[in-house]
């Protein structure tokens, strides 16, 4: 049977949720075939020869663009079965049904597209299959993994590179030892699916997935998990080893600022294993809104961490949303001005400061009273939540700081020289009695950044919970045939 698993995009990385399960279906004797529209054109040929289409969505972006190209497909090959797996799957499953989804799959998916092959391959050829959710919309079932196969994707130097202090760029690659959270931070959108759940992708599994992209030329390898110290003794075996075998490989991983804390001692670990960068979703500096985003820390915390990676040697790219309910203009130029202060300015990449609360079908966050007064109807065309600020000039702010960071990008300004821009126009408005008065912390003028020098940074930056504009969609939903293309938004 000929399946087509298609991924639309996944930041910029070589997309491990095709490359796994095309691994599964191979071993069932499935004739696979790949396709990564975010760096190759739809191919027609592949569409019309197989029985089986799966869209993998990991990300709220993809999801919008698979749906954008579903007609197209269906067009082409309208008795194929059509399939929509990942993370973004489940919490879409109505609207995906209604727009042609045969069979919905979330969580740990592998089995469940292994199955789904042998019941396709049992219908009828000349009939179009349907009523094939024999699998649960979502699974957690502790899954046996397989080393992914990603012979059938685009070459790994046309996806993301890591860019060095000095200019220099390495091919990245990319894999996952685990998948899902211990945590419920009430806007992520790991939650509605994996709801404090997680589970390891063995190590064996994750070492020979690293060995074959050094093979394809990979020089750094991106830890896609959630949360690295999730299952800490399992990450560091696995980086340890990598190590001892690759000793000039250098990788990056994410941590929460609450597993930074409690696992403090892992730290110098990760620096002498060739760890170049963490990110961390830190979110906001204000401890209210932390709360309300049950992040698990406080300013306070973040400020430590800040502190220990400097003392460790190690780089921190903190990730925000600084946009949400319950932001204020001197909130905002808080955030700025601590930024300023603790030399972040070329750690943070500048849309991390324009980025507005995604609020998509199961967040927690709904469960909010305020949030209910804040929100519309739900928007099944965008698939979020719309909301609007009860300040207007804060969603202003918003986007004015979208427009700003787009035109600096596209002019290749520098990150520092974004974040001044950016800083003017949040105190262009202040009042500087009420700002002096209401928080001593904030300074009456723009913070100036601190001099500072470039940081490792991967080219197509990592984005969290936030809203897409039509123009971001437009831009990354066109597929090219260069060998990289600009980022997008989760």
């Amino acid at each position: 049977m000929r399946v087509l698993l298609i991924s639309t995009y996944e930041l910029g990385h070589q997309p491990f949720g095709v490359a796994s399960p095309a691994a599964w279906l191979a071993a069932k004797g499935a004739e696979v075939t790949c396709l990564d529209l975010s760096r190759e054109s739809l191919r027609e040929e592949a569409v019309r020869a197989a029985g089986l289409i799966a869209f993998y969505v990991p990300m709220h972006t993809a999801t919008r663009l698979a749906i954008s190209v579903l007609e197209t497909v269906r067009a082409l090959n309208p008795k194929a079965h059509m399939c929509f797996y990942g993370l973004y799957a489940p919490v879409n499953e109505v609207y995906l049904r209604a727009a042609g989804a045969d069979t919905v799959l979330g969580g740990e998916f592998e089995e469940g597209l292994a199955r789904l092959v042998d019941q396709v391959s049992g219908e009828s050829s000349s009939e179009h299959t349907e009523d094939l959710q024999a699998d649960p919309v979502i699974s957690l079932a502790r899954q046996k993994f397989v080393v992914p196969d990603r012979a059938g994707l685009p070459a790994l130097a046309r996806y993301a590179h890591l860019v060095m202090p000095d200019g220099s760029e390495r091919v990245a690659g990319y894999t996952e030892a685990s998948r899902g959270c211990k945590h419920l931070c009430r806007h992520c959108p790991i939650v509605p699916v994996y709801n404090g759940a997680f589970r390891i992708v063995e190590r064996d599994v994750v070492l020979e997935d690293v060995r074959q992209q050094v093979s394809a030329g990979a020089q750094h390898i991106t830890f896609g998990d959630p949360d690295f110290f999730n299952g800490p003794t399992h990450g560091m075996s696995i980086v340890d080893a990598v190590h001892r075998e690759f000793p000039s490989l250098s990788y990056d991983v994410t941590i929460k600022i609450e597993h930074l804390l409690q696992h403090a001692r892992y730290l110098p670990l990760l620096r002498d294993t060739g760890c170049l960068f963490v990110t961390s979703a830190v979110e906001a500096v204000d401890d209210h809104i932390l709360e309300q985003l049950d992040k698990g820390h406080t300013r306070a915390d973040f400020l430590q961490v800040i502190e220990m990676f400097a003392d460790t040697g190690l780089t921190l790219q903190p990730t925000f949303v600084p946009f949400t309910p319950w932001t204020t203009l001197e909130g905002y130029r808080d955030l700025m001005q601590v930024l300023a202060e603790q030399g972040l300015v070329e750690n943070v990449a500048p849309i991390q400061l324009a980025i507005r609360l995604l609020i998509p079908v199961g967040s927690r966050i709904l469960e909010l009273d305020e949030i209910q007064r804040r929100i519309g109807a739900f928007d099944s065309a965008a698939l979020y939540y719309p909301w609007q600020h009860g300040d207007a000039a804060v969603d202003a702010l918003a986007c004015d700081l979208q427009q700003i960071v787009e035109r600096s990008e596209k002019l290749g300004r520098s990150r520092t020289q974004i974040f001044e821009r950016l800083a003017a126009r949040a105190w262009q408005e202040a009042d500087a009695n009420v700002t002096a008065s209401s928080n001593c912390r904030i300074s009456r003028h723009p913070p100036q950044a601190r001099p500072g020098q470039p940081v490792p940074r991967l080219d197509e930056p990592w984005y969290c919970c936030a809203e897409p504009t039509q123009d971001q969609l437009v831009s990354i939903g066109c597929a090219k045939e260069t060998a990289r293309q600009p980022g997008a938004f989760v």
